[in-house]
C-alpha cells in the first residue's frame, strides 16, 4: 500500500511517498481500506513542526472508506453495533473519547498526531476508533467530517444548547465556520457572518448567513452584530481567531452569551475584558472536536437536515504537501480533501 510519512525536523517538503504492508486485524481490530482525508488546522501544525511527531509519522486524523475485514470480536464497551465488512466508515478524532466528558486519558491517541494516521491506502484500527458515514454521502464528503464538523456540532448543539431563534456569530470560511453556520440554519438560528472578503461573504450569503460583515472594512464588528441585534448581542459566538477577534467576540455577545473558542489563528494569547466577561455573564469555553456519541449524534442530525460539506478542493494523496500550501495560502472556502 502507499502512504506518506512526516520525516523529523518536520515541515512539508518532508513529506514523503511510502510504501508498506496492510496489517491484518487482530481482536477487537478493523482493516480499513481508506478513500478519503480532509486537512485541518491541526495536522498543518503537525506537518510543519508546530505539534512534535515521531520520525516517519504517518499524518492526516480524518478518514473515510471502507471496512475490508474483521478481527476476531471482544468484549469491549460500544456504542453502536458491531461493524462489518463492506460497512462504509469514519474515523474518531478521539479514538478514547466514547462518551461523558473529556479528560487527559480520553484525548489520548488522536490520529497523525499521538499514532499514525489516515494518509494511507489502508489502516488497521480499534474497531471502537470508527462510526458509520451518513447515508448518501460520498467518502470525500464523510472524510469532512471527523474533526471540523463534529468541533461546530459541539460547539453550537452540545455545549451551546442552541435553539431556534438564537444569533450565532461566524468567523471566515474555514471548515468549522461553514459547518457552524451550516448547522445553525438547520437548527433555526439566524447567522451572521465575518469575512475580509467580499467575494467570500457572497458565497456566504449563498449558504444561508443572515448578515454579512467585511472586518476589514469594519474592524469594531462587534458594533455592527449590537445594530443587527438592536443592542442585544449574539447569543453564541464561534471564535476561530484568537488574540485578535476575542475582544470583538466579547463585545458582540449577549448577556448570558456563549462564546466556543476553537481556533487561535492569530496567536496563543492576548487582551481579555474580564470585566465584560464579568458583566454580561458570558460563558467563554474551550472547544477541541467531541466524542463518538456526540459524533454519532451528528450524523443522524446530518440524515434528517441533508446537510453537505463545502468542498473547495481535492488532491491526490501524492500531492499532500501542494494540498498543504494551498490551505496556507489562505485562498480556499471550505475544506480541502485528500483522495487516498
Amino acid at each position: 500500500m502507499k502512504q506518506i510519512r512526516l520525516s523529523q525536523p518536520a515541515s512539508i517538503d518532508q513529506l514523503h511517498l511510502a510504501t508498506a504492508e496492510p496489517r491484518p486485524p487482530t481482536a477487537g481490530e478493523v482493516l480499513m481500506r481508506v478513500h478519503a482525508s480532509s486537512l485541518n488546522y491541526h495536522d498543518y501544525v503537525v506537518v510543519t513542526g508546530g505539534i512534535p511527531a515521531v520520525d516517519g509519522r504517518v499524518p492526516m486524523s480524518d478518514g473515510a472508506g471502507e471496512v475490508i475485514e474483521v478481527g476476531p470480536a471482544v468484549d469491549a464497551p460500544t456504542l453502536q453495533p458491531p461493524l462489518a465488512a463492506g460497512e462504509r466508515v469514519l474515523s474518531l478524532f478521539f479514538p478514547q473519547w466514547q462518551d461523558g466528558r473529556p479528560s487527559q486519558a480520553r484525548r489520548k491517541g488522536v490520529p497523525g498526531d499521538h499514532i499514525d494516521g489516515y494518509a494511507s491506502e489502508y489502516v488497521t484500527v480499534p474497531a471502537y476508533a470508527l462510526t458509520r458515514q451518513p447515508k448518501g454521502y460520498t467518502h470525500a464528503q464523510a472524510a469532512t467530517l471527523p474533526c471540523a464538523a463534529l468541533t461546530a456540532w459541539r460547539a453550537l448543539m452540545v455545549e451551546g444548547r442552541l435553539q431556534p431563534g438564537e444569533v450565532v456569530v461566524v468567523q471566515g470560511t474555514g471548515g468549522v465556520s461553514l459547518f457552524a453556520l451550516q448547522f445553525a440554519k438547520a437548527a433555526g438560528a439566524t447567522v451572521i457572518a465575518t469575512s475580509s472578503s467580499d467575494e467570500k461573504l457572497e458565497r456566504l450569503r449563498q449558504l444561508g448567513a443572515d448578515h454579512l460583515i467585511n472586518y476589514r472594512a469594519q474592524p469594531k464588528w462587534a458594533r455592527v452584530v449590537t445594530e443587527i441585534t438592536q443592542g442585544e448581542g449574539a447569543d453564541h459566538v464561534v471564535e476561530v481567531g484568537g488574540a485578535e477577534t476575542l475582544v470583538q467576540s466579547i463585545h458582540a455577545c449577549a448577556v448570558g452569551g456563549h462564546i466556543s473558542m476553537i481556533g487561535v489563528l492569530t496567536g496563543v494569547q492576548g487582551p481579555v475584558s474580564t470585566a465584560t466577561l464579568m458583566s454580561k455573564n458570558i460563558r467563554l469555553q474551550g472547544i477541541t472536536v467531541g466524542s463518538c456519541s456526540q459524533q454519532l449524534d451528528m450524523v443522524r442530525a446530518i440524515e434528517a437536515n441533508g446537510v453537505l460539506p463545502v468542498i473547495d478542493r481535492s488532491f491526490a494523496l501524492e500531492q499532500i504537501a501542494e494540498a498543504f500550501r494551498h490551505q496556507a495560502s489562505g485562498r480556499h472556502f471550505g475544506k480541502i480533501v485528500l483522495d487516498v
